[in-house]
């Protein structure tokens, strides 16, 4: 069986990196980071909104991000004499954090210690409260956002996206998802975990690089909340009768071993995708090997079918639904959610008044027609760019 070799070191400015070597790379010795950087912006500061009891993060050190790079200056590329970019070395998927974070680097346990220090100085207590144990509504609450925003990149090429990647690949950053997962999981105060591409400049894209992002909050999002208040209203059958509604029926996309992919009865979006998993499997990293090696095969043909559509690269936001870290583990499963706001090749989707304003969401086609439509997008993109099958692949972990 072919291995995926997992290797971890750090940047000059202590920034964790990971690279995941596809199976059947070289075994390679990484270079060391020798950039002079500045220090590490502070953590930024959450504010609450009392009206919807929504974490708001104040992240001003992101307003100094890249925008649209050229190839001899994407942040992204292997290192250069001449680019300077944040991976050192030549990779085939590499993950590291942030540079102008929303959330992190400090960790709850970094609070407590902060606060303990100052006890011991006598000076004012820091304020190591978790998000989470803010009442509902209050006014005036502030936290540090701790966590951790980490990026993803798909591949060393300046161009492309997850779609564009060969088979073998796809298999590597499904386990990067899925060990990143793992890992963010056991950050002190981290509550979900969250990993997600955005495609596209009309999706608001800075890097053309093929990437993606993990965020790793300490608190549940807005959508988590709906998700497990609608599993506490419905009962804990509430993904598995979704998906029993689903199967056989119209909307339906593909259906695998382990995953099905289908059209939701209420889109919202003029594309939008769910791959939910078939058995109750919480997140990434609870997925088997051979789950991994479906979802690999099953995202990419999506991804392709989806650049089909009208034979042009598509905008979309592709993220992983999973089950919070401490809760509803037996409840929330894993679902791959792709929307794109795209409605015709001339056309976009706006959100205005109703939808942006005040929630109330109108679908421009019907749910139906987006999945005949869908159906053969991927048919036409399996005849020209068909998925390779995929081994049986393990991973190995080491430090540079």
């Amino acid at each position: 069986m072919s291995a995926i070799r997992q290797t971890t070191a750090q940047l000059a400015d202590g920034r964790d990196i990971v690279y995941f070597d596809d199976a059947g790379t070289q075994p390679r010795e990484r270079r060391l980071d020798r950039r002079a950087l500045d220090e590490r912006p502070a953590t930024p500061t959450m504010r609450l909104d009392p009206l919807s009891a929504e974490w708001v993060t104040i992240a001003t050190a992101r307003q100094s991000r890249v925008h649209l790079p050229s190839a001899d200056a994407d942040p992204l590329a292997p290192q250069s004499p001449t680019n300077p970019s944040e991976i050192p070395d030549d990779y085939d998927v590499a993950v590291f954090e942030n540079r102008s974070p929303s959330f992190g680097p400090a960790s709850a346990d970094d609070l407590q210690e902060e606060a303990a220090s100052d006890a011991e100085r006598g000076a004012a207590a820091s304020d190591a409260e978790p998000a989470a144990a803010v009442s509902p509504v209050a006014i005036g609450a502030a936290r540090p956002a701790v966590g951790r925003c980490e990026v993803v990149a798909f591949s060393p090429q300046h161009d492309g996206s997850f779609g564009t990647q060969p088979t073998l690949r796809a298999r590597t950053i499904v386990e990067a998802w899925a060990e990143r997962t793992r890992a963010l999981s056991a950050v002190p105060g981290v509550q979900q975990v969250f990993p997600f591409e955005n495609r596209g400049i009309e999706i608001g894209v800075t890097l053309p690089h093929p990437h993606g992002q993990i965020y790793a909050y300490p608190y549940l999002p807005q959508r988590i909340r709906r998700i497990a208040q609608s599993v506490e209203d419905y009962g804990p059958g509430l993904f598995a009768d979704i998906l029993d509604s689903e199967r056989g029926g119209p909307r339906v996309l593909l259906e695998g071993e382990h995953f099905t992919a289908f059209v939701p009865f209420a889109a919202r979006w003029p594309v939008e995708v769910q791959l939910m998993a078939h058995r109750q499997v919480p997140d990434l990293a609870a997925t088997t090997d051979e789950e991994r090696a479906e979802l690999a095969t099953m995202t990419l043909r999506l991804a392709r079918g989806l650049d089909a559509i009208y034979d042009a690269p598509l905008p979309y936001i592709a993220g992983w639904i999973q089950a919070p870290v401490a809760s509803h583990r037996d409840e929330v499963r894993l679902t791959w959610h792709v929307t794109s706001p795209r409605r015709a090749a001339d056309k976009l989707k706006f959100l205005a008044g109703s939808e942006a304003a005040m929630g109330a969401w109108v679908g421009d086609i019907a749910p139906e027609d987006g999945a005949a439509r869908l159906r053969d997008a991927i048919a036409k993109a399996d005849a020209s760019n068909p998925v390779e099958p995929l081994g049986g692949i393990r991973t190995e972990a080491t430090d540079a």
